[in-house]
């Protein structure tokens, strides 16, 4: 059995890095052609990392999957989860085009009503919620989704005191599922049914919702039909206003042409990473879009053939979704300064880019997985970047005409501080002053794992819009 020492120390098989070319959209693609000054100068004065934020996409992104919804023929509501990303300037977009939030914290909220979002547009989930987001939830009239029998006592307590109603939702494990931490069993929620019924005067049972791992669209349509039926039920037994399903999130968002990612799938192996770590499951970066899973929920058939969304028009039901990633597809971007490049070609291969910060700020290492769109390289002086390239292409026998092969380091003391554990096959040699931009990481990558390790600054994040006119790109600091 290999040590951990014997592992890292493995020398990898040379081999030509998989081109995995990450979708952009064509204001990602205008920033990057026409506006590179801009983004270098905000690099210089803000540090790297830098976030680029662009809350037009976010907006573009919502009345994208408003209509997806409409032309399968089913009432929503959306509320973004604001877990996906700390931007106070998503929160503002979402106000201004009347779609709410989804939080799971005090600070989540206050933030969420700071940015403008009305309390009847934000729902409040999470296990087992404190006194305190009680509290600020009944103040404010947010639908509340109540994980066990003792939370929705706790929730009446609070809700009798403030002499209000609280307006909640019953969060329960589906068929599918029922091993989740997240939800009560069948039998507490047919207990916590009677119980909003006895506790009318400071509880109002509006609905149901569920927890799901993963992005099956059929799972995500059963349960919610499981949830139609819930609502059916709790009106019988006192609870006429049960008419809400929240089906949660499972969007998923589609970074690379679906043909790219099938032969990465073919191709891929431990060969392609640095000391040839050997992961055992990638987010589906090819996947479906967020609109194609909608439609494709509420299109699901359910019990006599009808699809989901006919079933819920004919029992009056209106559905909620808590998108994240799917509301940030594309809408922001991350920049690393190069520090330093160790070139190994010659021995190992690859070269090894380190860049000014850490993967704590691409954060899928937080799911033990790697980011794997390609970042671009954003050469700091094009016409300097050309002549040394050249130099080195007179002297640089093995590696004339062949991409240049790197994977890409935090400057951190950890071993594993790897940005991109896979090889990337640059364009032309990577320089000390470059910059690497990591494209579509809005989604979670940004801020889920961020750390002040080694005492540094948290990365900034730039809000840019481009004016309508001019097509001169605008930027200010978030929360500014």
């Amino acid at each position: 059995m290999l040590t951990s020492r014997q592992v890292l120390e493995r020398r990898p098989a040379h081999v030509r890095p998989l081109a995995v070319t990450a979708l952009r959209h064509p204001t990602v693609s205008t920033l990057l052609a026409d506006h590179r000054s801009l983004l270098a100068d905000l690099m210089d004065g803000l540090g790297s990392p830098l976030h680029v934020v662009l809350p037009e996409i976010f907006e573009e992104n919502v009345r994208r999957l408003r209509t997806a919804f409409a032309e399968a023929g089913a009432p929503v509501d959306i509320l973004f989860a604001k877990k996906a990303n700390k931007a106070d300037c998503y929160v503002g977009s979402a106000a201004a085009l009347g779609i709410g939030v989804d939080v799971a914290s005090t600070p989540e909220l206050v933030k969420a009503l700071a940015g403008g979002v009305p309390g009847h547009r934000i729902g409040v989930s999470g296990p087992e919620k404190d006194d305190a987001l009680h509290a600020l939830a009944v103040r404010h009239g947010c639908l509340v989704a109540v994980d066990s029998i003792s939370e929705l006592r706790r929730l009446a307590a609070t809700a009798r005191l403030a002499r209000r109603q609280a307006t909640v939702l019953l969060r329960c494990r589906t068929n599918a599922q029922p091993g989740s931490r997240f939800g009560m069993s069948a039998a507490e929620r047919e207990a916590a049914v009677g119980l909003c019924a006895e506790l009318g005067a400071h509880i109002a049972l509006r609905g149901f919702s569920f927890h799901l791992n993963g992005y099956c669209a059929a799972e995500r349509a059963t349960a919610a039909n499981e949830m139609i039926e819930h609502c059916v039920d709790a009106r019988r037994r006192g609870s006429p206003a049960a008419e809400l399903v929240d089906i949660g999130g499972g969007l998923p968002v589609r970074y690379v042409d679906p043909r790219v990612w099938e032969e990465f799938l073919r191709d891929n192996g431990p060969a392609h990473y640095h000391a040839a770590k050997d992961f055992k499951s990638f987010y589906a970066y090819g996947g479906p879009t967020a609109a194609q899973t909608a439609r494709a929920i509420m299109e699901h058939p359910v019990a006599g053939g009808q699809s989901l969304s006919a079933k819920a028009r004919r029992n009056g039901i209106r559905f909620i979704v808590e998108p994240g990633r799917a509301l940030l597809d594309q809408a922001g971007l991350t920049l690393y300064r190069v520090q330093q490049v160790d070139d190994r070609r010659d021995t190992d291969g690859y070269a090894i880019v380190t860049v000014a910060g850490s993967s704590f700020s691409l954060s899928e290492q937080w799911f033990n997985s790697d980011y794997l769109p390609d970042p671009l390289l954003l050469p700091a002086d094009a016409e300097a970047h050309t002549q040394t390239h050249a130099h080195a292409h007179a002297h640089a026998h093995a590696h004339a005409g062949e991409v240049f092969p790197a994977c890409v380091a935090g400057s951190t003391c950890l071993e594993s501080d790897l940005v991109t554990w896979r090889k990337i096959g640059f364009p032309q040699p990577v320089r000390r002053g470059d910059q690497l931009a990591y494209l579509n990481t809005a989604g979670y990558q940004m801020d889920s794992n961020e750390s002040p390790f080694h005492d540094a600054a948290l990365p900034l994040k730039a809000v840019i819009r481009l004016d309508d006119a001019s097509g001169r790109p605008r930027w200010r600091l978030d929360g500014i």
